[in-house]
């Protein structure tokens, strides 16, 4: 990965790109691409898809900033599977994403978008790689082939260290959610994926935030990139209606249980700060009759596909939830998000609420301050340069 062209660490107006396309026919791509694309229910490009696609395919780096529910995973998922060769059945993609949950639905996409893309020998192209399931399970998937494999860094790190996930073919690797994956936790990890890339593969980077110190780190892996940034004041705080209700910390269980007492809410998911306290107030919702489930990262990878299958197809109405869910996944009937607490990130704050109000839908987000929680709620506000007003006496307005 050595000879990288090192880029500014800065976005200006000029990396975002002008006179965008303004429709999928117009960007060169397989008809066979196409068919799934109008099949998938995409009627024309999204602004990061129009900016992202066609500078993807033509195979240079990519990092492009995007708000949540914008399409930033139908943008690399065409510009990839345009890529593929799928006449030659060796894997030439590879996609790290944070989250099993993340994953397993990125794979989706890809799958049924390159549907008339498949080859007959390969129908299953598209695999996903995740912790918490057998290895050997995933040995027999890419001993069967694999075009594109999708997955968590942990377990793709080490099939590639064993010599069982092949990558001297790869043309493109892409980092969703990238400044997470960028992040302790996942950094290592993804360093060490690279060392056995080949040396120019293309680097795609997506994300809804990309702070300085990410920036700063892509010099080390990326050559002069595209890149596509939004500007904070175009982020989706402005879109998806902010409130606050300030209630102590012992109050807050009985706040929720008026607020979904007095109201007719649909699907929603509520936030907590640690898988502790998701538990506990799992338990106490159930305890007064409420039907919850919830989900955390210490559950095993199939009860948090069970979770999320049942909250999908509506058995489930109130999702509980830690930040595991707060990237990336979309669940199309979400309309209001309750931060039970404030989180201390602020880039956590803006993927947290992103649950809703995606793609053009109205959005509502809820929190809970108490005294203790204020200076994170006011450094939120300050960051964002927005005012979060304290929830109305006309509340039930706001979810028509």
């Amino acid at each position: 990965m050595a000879d990288k062209k090192t880029p500014t660490n800065t976005f200006d107006d000029t990396d975002i790109i002008c006179n965008p396309f303004v429709s999928f026919d117009l960007m060169g791509l397989d008809p066979k691409l196409m068919r799934g694309i109008y099949a998938y229910g995409f009627e024309k490009p999204s602004a990061v898809q129009q900016r992202a696609i066609v500078p993807f395919v033509r195979g240079g780096d990519i990092l492009a900033q995007a708000q949540a529910g914008t399409g930033k995973t139908g943008a690399f998922a065409i510009g990839l599977l345009q890529r593929v060769d799928f006449e030659s059945l060796v894997c030439q993609a590879l996609l790290l994403s944070p989250t099993h949950e993340l994953a397993l639905q990125t794979q989706d996409v890809i799958s049924r978008l390159g549907e008339h893309l498949k080859h007959r020998a390969l129908p299953d192209f598209c695999r996903a790689f995740v912790g918490g399931t057998k290895v050997s399970d995933d040995v027999r998937k890419i001993q069967d082939g694999v075009q594109v494999a999708v997955g968590t860094p942990g377990r793709i790190y080490d099939l590639v260290r064993r010599g069982v996930l092949r990558v001297e073919h790869l043309k493109v690797i892409v980092l969703d959610e990238a400044d997470l994956m960028l992040s302790h936790g996942f950094g290592e990890q993804v360093y060490e994926i690279f060392r056995f890339l080949p040396r120019h593969i293309q680097v795609a980077l997506f994300s809804a935030t990309m702070p300085e110190d990410v920036l700063t780190l892509t010099n080390k892996f990326m050559r002069q990139p595209t890149r596509i940034l939004v500007e904070k004041e175009q982020l989706p705080l402005q879109a998806i209606r902010q409130f606050y209700v300030a209630v102590e910390d012992e109050y807050k269980l009985g706040t929720l249980c008026d607020l979904y007492d007095s109201f007719s809410i649909a699907q929603s998911v509520i936030f907590c700060n640690s898988r502790n306290r998701v538990t506990w107030l799992s338990e106490e919702l159930q305890r007064q009759s409420h039907s919850v489930s919830c989900i955390h990262s210490e559950m095993t990878t199939s009860e948090r596909e069970r979770v999320m299958l049942s909250f999908r197809e509506g058995t489930t109405r109130v999702l509980l939830a830690t930040n595991v869910l707060a990237r990336g996944i979309d669940v199309q009937h979400v309309s209001i998000v309750i931060n039970f607490d404030i989180p201390s990130d602020c880039a956590c704050y803006l993927h947290r609420i992103g649950r809703s109000g995606r793609y053009g839908r109205k959005g509502l987000a809820i929190n809970f301050v108490s005294s203790k929680e204020v200076p994170l709620l006011k450094a939120l506000q300050n960051h964002y340069q927005i005012e979060i007003e304290e929830m109305p006496e006309d509340f039930a307005t706001h979810l028509a």
